[in-house]
């Protein structure tokens, strides 16, 4: 052999070599990457080959899978009332992935979850017979919500201060996921770029000022600090309240309401800016943002299990912002979840049971996998006397102050409304927030309520006018079940 074919040779041999190392490489090493790009289209076909596992609400199905007509993908999936439960399910999309509930649990869904193979299904790499997801959600209360929050734009969350469920979780505008289930583009355009934000949660991932509904937070400080020893106990307040360091003054919405030197009872009744603005700051901003804490604010990994906004406290206040604080403006924000479960810990004594809206997760033959009620955590947040007489304070509210929309007869109801600032220099129309709790026969029920728009004009709005008689048909259909 001459020279010449024996290079030629070996550089064949090494190009040969050096293809099975590739090959070898792609195979063990970069095969797993491959397999779970997102862009793998086969992915995609392996997840629409066979139905889908489904979302429970009581006791029935709110998804399902259709065989599909045309294309590589056997099966696209459906929902039944989309735009009643999308705040609950999220979505399923052939071409946009998954979104809460969906996407959450979409391994136990598709039947790729360890938990539902058997030792067959490993042995084989077989994916095995999809699981499914139990909700917490009451379908009569997640439908009452819904239907009381109608046109307007707003959200509402319901508790069972008791267990920690979660009834119901609604946003509106709301939209039906079925419309983007298979991939549509122009409807996927359609809904992200509408202004309204139908695919918004705004009961969980959407912080706003909370404004009057705070004051019970700064309530249960005074009351567990010592600054004041009952509800009923006189404050030091002036009215208007100067704001310390400053040349303003804090006032109250109504001029003639007995705000000055309220209790705590009738500062609630009447809603009065000038104790509460005063009172966080005598109390100073830890204090309050100790409180706050203990209700969820600042929480970080807020999962129920959809991962809720943070609700913000803020650091680092003067006075007169920390005075404003104390009146849920400022820099305060909180969700809907959050400000319902100021609610359901002070309904229960004091003690918040850990919201969560799934309350089993069950492989293909109906065996439980995990069961969330049995591990839901129990935190004592306030005293049960300072739970009491906040207890008591809501109720005057409801019974003889601003929140009398929320009356439900035979029912014990408490309540506090809210109506935040928006806007600079409040030029946009404020939120009207509706926070409470009912019990009746035994059963009990902590909601909270917000409406960012609606058709009334700015003087109607008011969390009595616009967020309490939605709170109220939560809370009938709740105690009525």
């Amino acid at each position: 052999m001459n020279k010449t074919i024996r290079r030629a040779s070996v550089f064949t041999l090494l190009l040969v070599f050096a293809l099975l190392v590739r090959a070898t490489w792609v195979q063990f090493y970069d095969g797993q990457a491959l397999a779970d790009d997102k862009n793998n289209r086969r992915n995609t076909m392996a997840l629409y080959s066979q139905p889908l596992g489904n979302i429970i609400v009581g006791g029935e199905a709110v998804t399902g899978s259709a065989p599909t007509k045309s294309g590589d993908l056997a099966y696209k999936r459906t929902y039944t009332d989309g735009s009643l439960y999308s705040a609950v399910t999220g979505y399923s999309s052939q071409a946009f992935g998954a979104t809460q509930l969906e996407g959450i649990y979409q391994d136990l869904l598709d039947g790729s979850d360890t938990r539902v193979k058997s030792v067959m299904d490993t042995i084989t790499d077989k994916r095995a017979d999809p699981g499914n997801v139990i909700t917490t959600i009451d379908p009569d209360v997640q439908k009452a919500a819904y239907d009381a929050l109608g046109d307007k734009k707003g959200a509402a969350v319901a508790i069972d201060p008791a267990t920690g469920k979660i009834l119901a979780v609604v946003s509106t505008p709301s939209y039906d996921p079925s419309r983007i289930a298979t991939g549509d583009s122009e409807a996927w355009t359609q809904l992200t770029k509408d202004p309204e934000k139908p695919m918004t949660n705004r009961a969980l991932r959407q912080p706003l000022p909370p404004g009057s509904t705070f004051k019970l937070v700064v309530a249960a400080a005074a009351l567990e600090d010592g600054l004041y020893s009952s509800v009923d106990e006189k404050t030091k307040s002036p009215d208007p309240y100067p704001l310390p360091d400053t040349n303003r003054e804090l006032g109250n919405e109504n001029p003639n309401a007995p705000c000055e030197d309220a209790s705590i009872r009738v500062a609630l009744q009447y809603s009065c800016n000038n104790v509460f603005g005063k009172m966080a700051v005598d109390l100073g901003q830890d204090k309050v943002r100790e409180t706050a804490e203990k209700f969820g604010f600042n929480d970080e990994e807020q999962d129920v299990p959809v991962r809720a906004y943070p609700s913000v406290y803020p650091s680092d206040m003067d006075r007169p912002q920390t005075a404003l604080s104390g009146i849920g403006q400022f820099d305060v924000t909180a969700t809907p979840l959050q400000i319902a479960m100021v609610s359901a810990a002070i309904a229960n004594g004091g003690k918040l049971v850990s919201p969560h809206m799934v309350s089993q997760i069950t492989d293909g033959g109906g065996d439980v996998l995990e069961n969330y009620d049995d591990s839901a955590e129990t935190k004592e947040i306030v005293s049960s006397d300072t739970a009491e007489q906040l207890q008591s304070a809501m109720q005057t509210v409801v019974e003889e102050g601003t929140g009398t929309n929320a009356r439900i007869p035979g029912a014990t109801v408490g309540g506090k409304t809210g109506t935040a600032q928006h806007g600079e220099k409040n030029s946009k129309t404020p939120y009207a927030w509706f926070t409470s709790y009912g019990k009746a026969d035994g059963k009990e029920v902590a909601v909270a309520v917000i409406v960012e728009q609606s058709n009334a004009s700015r003087s109607e709005v008011s969390g009595n006018g616009l967020a309490a008689p939605v709170a109220k048909k939560v809370m009938e259909a709740a105690l009525k079940n």
